[in-house]
């Protein structure tokens, strides 16, 4: 499930590697730039060599419509970490751009994150434990049968790699936890949660079906230790791409990782048949897009 790409710069992608690129991504594949380094300011550097925290949350997060942080307690080194964040964020659009010209009519970027603290050791629940294997889904931010698109890059000055578990692919994913979920809604019941804001818009069946497929893997021990996994190491310096709705993946190491999160009209897709949307409604034999 890894693809690697050994170019230094984003002038080096041709439409050669670019078509090679876009077509891997949309087959569930994991995109590793191992020479495409994203560059530090020296106030940068200081700040995620001494550790910088996000206290009970996890994440720090750019809003990058406000430009504001979320997830940190006000410091002098805001300024610093949000030009980071956003010399970020412009840096994976372009990367994105590059490698999949035909997705900008459908490319939105949502926010940034920067991941300081160690995954491994941490308590979490359950359902929050990202050393579990899962597809993404949004819980208020229904998607609607759009794409997640994630670009990460390991910015740590201490030489930490960033261990994922990638695997295996989404239609065997998909038909292992199918069959174990309700993939219902209730009538009038998306309408109500995005009424009183518990949703930003209408959860579709798509959503519902992609929620319970997420908890469905993070419950389930015996599949997160049997079911077949390839093991990748980031290294510092290394960028990484995929969709995070359709690419298993859990993280079992690591800290001090940008990520920039894109949402992709599947309408421009190249093989929009390989999208989850696509599969869960072959696998369903109904359309799961609906509301």
């Amino acid at each position: 499930m890894l693809e690697t790409f050994g170019i230094p710069s984003l002038e080096q992608i041709d439409v050669a590697l670019a078509a090679r690129a876009a077509a891997a991504l949309e087959r569930g594949a994991v995109l590793l730039f191992s020479e495409l380094a994203f560059p530090l300011e020296a106030a940068e550097r200081r700040i995620v060599a001494e550790g910088q925290t996000s206290g009970a949350a996890k994440n720090i997060s750019l809003d990058p419509r406000s430009g504001k942080l979320k997830g940190v307690e006000p410091s002098e080194n805001d300024a610093h970490l949000a030009a980071m964040m956003t010399r970020f964020g412009v840096f994976a659009e372009a990367l994105i751009r590059a490698i999949a010209p035909h997705y900008g009519p459908g490319l939105a970027r949502m926010r940034t994150s920067f991941r300081p603290t160690e995954i491994a050791g941490r308590a979490y629940s359950w359902r929050k434990d990202d050393r579990r294997r899962h597809v993404d889904a949004f819980p208020s931010s229904p998607t609607q049968g759009r794409r997640i698109l994630r670009v990460f890059a390991n910015i740590d000055q201490g030489g930490a790699a960033r261990l994922w578990r990638v695997g295996p692919d989404f239609e065997s994913y998909a038909r292992n936890f199918l069959p174990k979920i309700s993939a219902r809604q209730y009538p009038g019941v998306p309408g109500l949660m995005a009424l009183l804001g518990i949703t930003k818009s209408r959860r579709s069946l798509y959503d519902q079906i992609m929620l319970e497929l997420h908890d469905a893997a993070k419950r389930d021990l015996t599949w997160q230790e049997t079911a077949p996994a390839e093991e990748i190491s980031f290294a510092p310096g290394n960028i990484w791409v995929t969709f995070t709705d359709q690419t298993p993946h859990s993280v079992i190491s690591g800290h001090n990782a940008l990520e920039q999160t894109f949402i992709v009209d599947p309408k421009v897709l190249q093989r929009p048949e390989n999208a989850p949307a696509a599969i869960l409604s072959r696998l369903r034999g109904a359309d799961c897009l609906r509301h």
